[in-house]
């Protein structure tokens, strides 16, 4: 094993921003959040005497928490249960997760439908929700952007809010597909605390020498008189992988705190520190639909170009390989296709070039030889605080102060050619105002919040050369294919961004509800933000220059604004049916993987966009609160064209069908069920009748032999003629879900998730098709007095499957396959 230290070393030592460590500006956050803890501290007591509000829970015996009868404020703000609230969304709580045995996101998918990802580079960051790339919340706070710069972590959590479709406008502007919340565990129990502490140790191993020791506690204190909660968690992993060279070394430390200041006002705050040491995983490369069929592998070398002899591919040296296939390279990747696309290519213009390999031949590729190098690591060291002030005033008033901050380090290196650093941070500062009104046969709740959310990055990243194919997978890297880095010279960036932007915003809402069943939800936002970005010259690429580019440094700014609002309409029919509509549109901040805005990015105006939101639905609860079904269709589109990130935020119109049923048989049996159903068009991709993207193998009809090309990379335009060409690759259109658990007298319990995925081209040209596969995940458990014990069989029936990576880029080049048969346990005291 092998551990990384963040650094970016004296390349990067003459730009003034890095260098300021996460913990430098986590101490300048903390001292913000609790300078104002004193001020809230003085607020008066109200003399009179309140009363003891009290929430009555519905608790369903073997339910796991499963069913939807606690409130959820994840989706509009207001505490609604998922069957009252007119959106598609799911929760899936810590007794799922521990049931299960779910460790990561991609566990989720089986629990939740409208869910699906495809690889970001092997790293589970987000999930797919509605087929493009989701966010991740933490208590309805959005977190700095995750699309695969470290492994969301899940251990800590009391439930997760699967919300589809773009956030409400109390949350501000979103993604489009939807998000994950993350919701801590706390030691609050309605209006107070757990009677006593309780914890749990635990260690988990499995295959691959997994190893994973975890420890949690959860209690009541007091502190000069006054009463408080706190929930401790901590984790540290040491794992190997299935894959070669991948690993995973990783510390989670999380904290929560609840405290009451006056029988009106209490503040509950927190941390989390997550520390991470792994590996992105590119999958296989050489990708041909042979490969995918039988595991044929083409074999060869690349030709040296390594000319100084110090053992790895400069820029200069890369350039080299570019000048051999003659000035007609760029015509033929950059000219005009829209008629031939990439049968502009053919054998004849790269024999006699640097590109084709040596000492050809065929293998069958094991599935654990991937890109991943030696040398290859992905580290990001995180930090979160919150506080929220909460003064509940009487008549049912509330006024809530929520402060957020969170800061991450990322550094990204692999050696066919793609290197990465952020160093970014954001810090909002929100404020909801809430006043309920009873009149006759009408209930209102209102929340008036103004809000200001602002994003600091630093970015950069390196991909002109970024040769996938120059590695024989069944040799390893060499000096004829492990590049030199930007972050390890410090020069020849294709990006290399600093800058902010404040985002201002005010925003209202208003549930009424009728006493003969009629439900309005009415919802308005306004976005102001300002954007300023400077790309640092010297840093860049320049092919003439020896040494530091002469390129200037160049600066922009831009501001922006836009409406958020929403409008919804349920209605509860008898036996508890409620069908629901809701028309929405939902403002887009465009930014890298980073929370990077480039200054191209402000002059092109392609960094802020909205989303429209047509929903229908039908939910109910039935047998006593015992089954919950819901069925919802819905349309969404982005409403600019040329406004996406062709990586993580695309320009896409979805439209599907999503239904999923929870039923707690009896107290000992659980059995769920989902169904989805999704088209996903790039609009921008149809629009322009073209998608651009990394040529395969399969791409190129008119070169008879693939290792012509693989000492480099051709590259151009799809060409996209109608909706069918335009479909992202990767995403089923249907998917299929089943997960049952019982739970016997003696301890025992057994439980059962089945996904079945159909095929799916593995990118955006749809030349190379995935197999369908049915995975399936079995577990039991055994528990007594303080002890539970866990196995967990993981795609228990060893199926063969692949995972479509970056489909609009590279779909055609490269794939994950997936790991075989695995197994973990884990033994559990709780105290």
């Amino acid at each position: 094993m092998k551990h990384h230290t963040m650094s970016l070393m004296a390349p990067a030592a003459e730009s003034p921003r890095i260098g300021w460590s996460v913990s430098a500006r986590t101490a300048v956050a903390a001292a913000a959040l609790c300078l104002s803890m004193p001020l809230a501290a003085t607020a008066q007591e109200d003399p009179a005497e309140d009363e003891v509000l009290t929430q009555e829970t519905v608790v369903v015996t073997g339910s796991l928490r499963a069913l939807p009868v606690e409130d959820v404020g994840s989706v509009f703000g207001f505490d609604k249960t998922l069957v009252e609230i007119p959106r598609s969304a799911s929760t899936i709580s810590a007794d799922q997760i521990e049931r299960f045995g779910i460790t990561d996101i991609y566990g989720l998918v089986a629990q939740a439908p409208g869910t699906f990802t495809n690889s970001f580079f092997g790293v589970g960051g987000a999930l797919d929700i509605r087929g493009q790339a989701g966010e991740t919340y933490f208590r309805g706070v959005r977190r700095l952007d995750n699309p695969g710069n470290y492994p969301t972590p899940i251990g800590a959590s009391d439930r997760i809010d699967i919300v589809r479709g773009p956030a409400s406008p109390i949350y501000g502007p979103s993604k489009s597909g939807g998000y994950m919340n993350f919701v801590p565990k706390t030691a609050r129990v309605g209006s107070g605390y757990m009677d006593e502490a309780e914890g749990e140790i635990r260690y988990t191993g499995g295959s691959w020498d997994k190893s994973v020791l975890s420890a949690s506690v959860t209690g009541p204190g007091e502190i000069a008189g006054k009463e408080f909660g706190y929930h401790l968690y901590a984790e540290i992993e040491d794992s190997d992988s299935y894959y070669n060279n991948i690993y995973t070394e990783q510390t989670i430390l999380q904290a929560a705190f609840d405290v009451g200041i006056t029988d009106k006002l209490r503040v509950e705050f927190g941390a989390m520190y997550h520390d991470y040491d792994g590996v992105q995983n590119g999958g296989w490369n050489r990708l041909t639909q042979d490969l995918i069929d039988d595991g044929t592998y083409i074999t060869g070398s690349a030709q040296p170009l390594d000319t100084n002899g110090d053992g790895q591919i400069d820029a200069a040296e890369s350039q080299v390989l570019q000048d051999s296939i003659g000035s007609d390279f760029d015509n033929l990747q950059f000219g005009n296709f829209s008629a031939t696309g990439p049968d502009n290519f053919s054998d004849d213009d790269f024999v006699g070039t640097l590109f084709p390999l040596e000492n050809t031949g065929t293998a069958t590729l094991s599935r654990k030889d991937t890109l991943a190098g030696e040398d290859d690591f992905l580290i990001n060291e995180m930090i979160t605080l919150y506080a929220d002030f909460i003064y509940e005033g009487s008549d049912d008033f509330e006024i809530k102060n929520q402060m957020f901050y969170e800061a991450y380090e990322n550094l990204n290196e692999n050696s066919y050619g793609f290197s990465q650093f952020h160093d970014s941070w954001v810090f909002e500062n929100k404020l909801v105002v809430s006043k309920d009104f009873d009149f006759e046969g009408l209930d209102i709740a209102t929340q008036i919040s103004p809000s200001v959310r602002h994003t600091d990055f630093e970015h950069g990243d390196d991909f002109t050369y970024e040769y996938f194919h120059r590695v024989d997978l069944t040799q390893g890297y060499d000096a004829r294919s492990d590049r030199l880095l930007s972050t390890e010279s410090g020069l020849d960036y294709d990006n290399f961004v600093v800058g902010d932007y404040t985002n201002w915003a005010l925003a209202g809402l208003v549930d009424a509800e009728f006493d003969f069943g009629l439900n309005l939800l009415l919802g308005l936002r306004y976005d102001t933000i300002d954007v300023e970005s400077t790309s640092i010259g010297w840093r860049l690429l320049d092919v003439d220059a020896v040494g530091p580019s002469s390129q200037p440094d160049v600066t922009e700014s831009g501001e922006d604004d836009g409406v958020s609002w929403n409008v919804s309409v349920s209605y509860e029919l008898p036996m508890g049916i409620i069908p629901y509509v809701t028309l929405a549109e939902q403002s887009v901040v465009v930014a890298g993987q980073g929370a990077e805005i480039g200054p191209s990015d402000i002059t092109g105006e392609s960094w802020f966009s909205a989303t429209e939101l047509t929903e229908f639905g039908i939910k109910g609860n039935f047998l006593d609160d015992r089954l919950y079904a819901a069925i919802s269709y819905y349309e969404q589109n982005r409403t600019d064209r040329n406004v996406q990130s062709t990586t993580v935020n695309q320009d896409i119109r979805t439209e599907g069908i999503e239904a999923e049923v929870r039923w707690s048989v009896t107290d000992k049996l659980l059995l769920t069920a989902a169904y989805t159903n999704t088209e996903v068009i790039n609009e921008t991709f149809l629009e322009n009748g073209t998608a651009f993207s990394f040529y395969g193998a399969e791409d190129l009809n008119n070169v008879t032999d693939p290792s012509l090309t693989y000492g480099g990379q051709p590259l151009g335009n799809v060409i996209i003629e109608d909706e069918d060409d335009a479909k992202r690759a990767g995403i089923p259109e249907d998917l299929f879900s089943l997960t049952a658990t019982y739970a016997f007298d003696n301890g025992l319990s057994l439980s059962g998730s089945v996904v079945d995925v159909p095929k799916v081209y593995s990118g955006q040209s749809q030349v190379v098709e995935l197999p369908a596969y049915t995975l399936v995940d079995i577990g039991a458990s055994y528990e007594f007095d303080n002890w539970l014990f866990r196995l967990t069989v993981k795609n228990a029936t060893d199926e063969e499957y692949f995972r479509a990576n970056f489909t609009e880029l590279f779909g055609s080049t490269i794939v994950l396959p997936e790991p075989p048969r695995s197994y973990q346990a884990s033994v559990i005291y709780k105290f």
